[in-house]
């Protein structure tokens, strides 16, 4: 049966391969079940505990679509960045309402599915060059391995310099520790990924969280405001809670308060930034994956923009903001993750996590770091298959790898490669290396800086 629904064979991949896969991306995507809540929560009126089922539900139901839609080894989660424009800056600056941001995320993903089924997304996917979408994989890489360095405190923020390396000495025990440990993670993973064994990434969550938890344990790691306990504990659960945010993006009382242009530039940035840091994760994923054809096109794209837009739409109707493509996924790939049936289990694990979210939420940070990080460096591989003899190839590509870990996002990565690589070719005279769609994808990027 998962051979017919899956074709494992055809894949070159097995039953436990996929297991472990969804299970590792599981991991590593656990936090946002902290995360989202703790930023959504910031909007007046939402409830975390309704976000946290949300988000789990919205998980769930997005990367089920995936896997049975376009059986590939993606999951789905309420993105990052989005999910702080919708708290700090919808509902926080513009004064919304979190009803009236729900309902924005909700057109916001109806459009999508519409986008989805003309071969709009298809088309913008199609028509980025094939060295540029090897530069967005290098500089998710970086990306991911950033955001691992800064979930263990190895990197920590620095007024002077913007980032520095964390100082081991002070507070030892609190962010110290966490940092020390995650460098022990990736130590334990490299040398598993040496010797070949399998689940090297999951075995080096586990390890560290395991460390972790014996240094709690023993004094060395204190528990305080900032340094939640590592020893994970059952608790009753509300499921009634997420009648709080269900439905509310419907209320009638909200369209009184909307001013049109106003709600029509928010529905355009949740657009346009989900649809590229969607486009971006899903080449990055796909290229460590080997997914991506001789052409550089990513079969049965389609469906997997079709499951993305409904786990978006659904999202918004159970209380949460965007729900995307996550890249963490790279995690499961590496894993050897390449089928839906890794989603299905990552997703059934967002499912169960309902109930036992104390339990997810307890892995630490510093924990799913070390697989972050590895994962950087397996995805700056592609890096080896840009020309760099070739300027009008290269320097797009170097900028969007650059662009993303230093603006801390796959979209504005995207922008500045898109943008360059049509002045400079046509700088050039390589007029006909230009599709028409890269020529109107600069002139939205500039726009977007313009106006956004």
């Amino acid at each position: 049966m998962l051979e017919k629904m899956f074709h494992l064979k055809e894949n070159h991949t097995t039953v436990k391969r996929e297991v472990i896969g969804g299970i590792t991306t599981f991991m590593t995507m656990a936090y946002i079940l902290a995360l989202n809540p703790s930023i959504l929560s910031s909007a007046k009126g939402m409830d975390k505990n309704a976000v946290l089922m949300a988000t789990a539900l919205a998980a769930f139901i997005g990367t089920m679509a995936m896997a049975l839609l376009a059986n590939y080894p993606f999951a789905l989660a309420p993105g990052l960045g989005l999910n702080a424009y919708f708290a700090f800056t919808v509902c926080g600056s513009m004064g919304y309402s979190y009803k009236v941001a729900l309902l924005a995320v909700f057109a916001e993903g109806i459009i999508f599915i519409v986008l989805s089924l003309t071969n709009i997304r298809e088309a913008i996917f199609n028509a980025i060059p094939t060295t540029l979408k090897k530069g967005v994989s290098v500089g998710i890489g970086l990306f991911v391995a950033f955001i691992g360095l800064q979930g263990a405190k190895i990197v920590t923020k620095d007024e002077s310099t913007l980032v520095k390396l964390v100082n081991f000495k002070e507070n030892f025990n609190t962010v110290g520790i966490g940092a020390l440990l995650a460098i022990i993670g990736v130590l334990v993973i490299v040398v598993f990924s040496y010797y070949n064994v399998k689940g090297s990434l999951l075995l080096g969550i586990l390890i560290t969280w395991g460390l972790g938890i014996i240094c709690e344990l023993a004094g060395i790691y204190k528990v305080g405001p900032t340094t939640p306990s590592l020893i994970p504990s059952l608790s009753t659960f509300d499921i009634t809670a997420i009648g709080k945010t269900f439905g509310q993006c419907f209320d009638k009382d909200i369209i009184k308060t909307i001013h049109i242009f106003d709600f029509i530039t928010v529905i355009f940035a949740f657009l346009f930034v989900d649809i590229f840091d969607t486009l971006g994760t899903l080449v990055g994923v796909a290229t460590k994956a080997d997914l991506l054809d001789e052409d550089g096109k990513l079969p049965r794209i389609k469906p997997a923009l079709l499951a993305d837009a409904i786990a978006t739409t659904v999202g918004a109707i159970l209380g949460t903001s965007t729900t995307t493509t996550f890249v963490e996924s790279t995690a499961g790939v590496a894993e050897g993750a390449r089928t839906g049936l890794a989603s299905v289990v990552t997703g059934l694990l967002f499912l169960v996590s309902i109930v036992l979210s104390p339990i997810f939420i307890a892995i630490p940070s510093f924990a799913t770091a070390p697989a972050l990080i590895y994962v950087g460096f397996l995805m700056i591989s592609a890096v080896v298959d840009i020309d760099f003899n070739d300027f009008t190839e290269a320097i797009p590509a170097y900028l969007a790898i650059i662009a993303m870990p230093l603006t801390y996002s796959i979209s504005e990565g995207i922008a500045f490669g898109v943008i360059s690589y049509t002045i400079i070719n046509v700088c050039a005279g390589k007029f006909k290396k230009i599709t028409p769609l890269m020529y109107v994808l600069s002139v939205l990027f500039v726009l977007k800086f313009v106006f956004l």
